[in-house]
């Protein structure tokens, strides 16, 4: 058994049982990465370590450190108030605002991961507010930076096109930014339609004192103001017992934030500074985004000690454990030339459309688990010698590619999917963990296929 083919049954090792025995999969990512490294690819402790994802640490660690902060003096809570307000109360709204936000960050030049570190915390504080399902509140905000992130002047984008002009490969830079923003559109669409997105419509509103109204009623709520209702917090929107001068009329949320719940106190105001330095100076200076904040938090800290004690307990350890010990795994695979062996395998096949699926699988499933933008660079010039045949179009195929290595950002594995999963507040991690990982399980097993159907099989480029 080659080396190669034994450092990829590990993994599935690895994954069969963290998911039968609930054993943290990081930590056995850590002992496999241990064992193959020096008994199968002859590596050092260092050569092992070199796979260690230590600006993913930071930056996990902090912004749930930052955001965890903001959570403790009541920064979110007035955040998701505004945010209710903004969209006039239509809750089934803010799912498509995050989605547009984040799209925006990254079409501009924000790096993805950078992105959903400014968003998902507020996004998924919000779905715990109000019942919205924190893997489609989660998914939207992954969706939507991956739709901007091929547009011409983004990060992605000019990574890819420059890689596909220094193969001399026909190219199309709209295309590649419309290829991504519509297949993200419509995978959002779909699950904003199966995770409850037309239950949040019938939910109707939330006024600013707190009362949700029904879709088509807020006239109405004046009249209903001595409603009385529960919320098991699921998102139902079930009212209970109370006396109703009006049909259909509004139900009061136990969970809502009324209007002067939140005041604009000195530490919201500071943390709100320091939300708004992140954010400039990840896209303005382009620093980086984990030192950024753990920096911002620790000046926070040393002002209000307080919430700095029950803060650092909020910091996603698990995750962090779970994230780093997969990905140098991972790195262990990639210095023992496993992910370049696969691609050579794949790119051998005489049949091109063949090998332009299975190039658009490896993509998608290397992805999930390391760099979206290093597997771009290894499967576009792996994909030249067919390429130069002619029977496949260059500017389809690369789009192809780009599209199957980015949508699967949603991976728990990947540090957009990480960020989502250590942001989500109030949630059984492993429960969303899971989810997290059958979702992104989905969109490994369909997305390659249907991109590669509509964008290389036509014959683009």
């Amino acid at each position: 058994m080659s080396p190669e083919l034994l450092s990829v049954l590990v993994l599935a090792v690895v994954f069969v049982i963290a998911t039968t025995r609930s054993v943290n999969m990081g930590a056995l990512a850590f002992a496999a990465a241990f064992g193959v490294g020096t008994l199968v690819a002859d590596l050092d402790a260092d050569g092992v370590f070199a796979g260690f994802p230590g600006d993913l640490f930071v930056v996990l660690v902090g912004v749930t450190y930052l955001f965890a902060l903001a959570r403790a003096n009541g920064t979110t809570d007035w955040l998701v108030h505004a945010a209710v307000r903004a969209v006039r109360g239509r809750v089934a709204l803010i799912p498509w605002v995050m989605f547009a936000l984040t799209g925006a960050l990254t079409a501009i030049g924000a790096v993805s991961p950078a992105a959903v570190a400014i968003v998902a915390p507020i996004a998924l504080s919000f779905a715990s507010r109000y019942g919205i399902s924190p893997l489609l509140m989660g998914a939207m905000v992954v969706h939507g930076a991956q739709a901007g992130g091929f547009s011409p002047i983004s990060i992605y984008g000019s990574i890819v096109n420059g890689i596909v002009e220094r193969e001399k490969l026909p190219g199309s830079e709209i295309t590649l930014f419309l290829a991504s923003l519509l297949a993200n559109l419509v995978i959002a669409a779909v699950v904003f339609a199966v995770c409850g997105g037309p239950k949040l419509w019938r939910q109707g509103a939330v006024v600013e004192t707190g009362t949700a109204v029904a879709k088509g009623d807020a006239a109405k709520g004046d009249a209903a103001k001595g409603d009385v209702g529960a919320d098991s917090g699921s998102g139902s929107g079930t009212g209970g017992a109370g006396t109703r001068t009006a049909p259909a009329a509004t139900v009061t949320r136990t969970d809502a934030v009324p209007a002067a719940a939140v005041p604009l106190t000195a530490p919201v105001v500071a943390t709100l500074v320091c939300l708004v330095a992140l954010v400039v100076a990840v896209l303005g200076f382009d620093l980086d985004a984990g030192l950024t904040a753990i920096t911002l938090a620790v000046v926070l800290s040393t002002v209000w000690p307080d919430d700095s004690r029950r803060a650092v307990t909020e910091i996603a350890w698990p995750t962090v454990l779970l994230i780093c010990g997969v990905l140098t795994y991972v790195g262990v695979l990639d210095e023992m030339g496993t992910i370049t062996w696969a691609g050579e395998g794949v790119g051998g096949i005489g049949v091109p459309l063949l090998a332009a699926v299975l190039l658009c699988y490896i993509g998608a499933i290397v992805s999930a688990f390391a760099s979206s933008v290093g597997i771009m660079g290894a499967l576009i010039p792996l994909a030249v010698p067919f390429l130069a045949q002619g029977e496949i179009g260059a500017v389809g195929m690369v789009a192809a590619l780009a599209v199957s290595a980015t949508v699967v950002d949603v991976s728990p594995f990947s540090t957009n999917g990480a960020l989502v999963l250590a942001a989500a507040p109030d949630v059984d991690r492993e429960r969303f963990f899971r989810q997290l990982m059958a979702y992104g399980g989905i969109v490994v097993a369909a997305v390659p296929a249907v991109v590669w159907l509509v964008m290389v099989v036509p014959g683009w480029g």
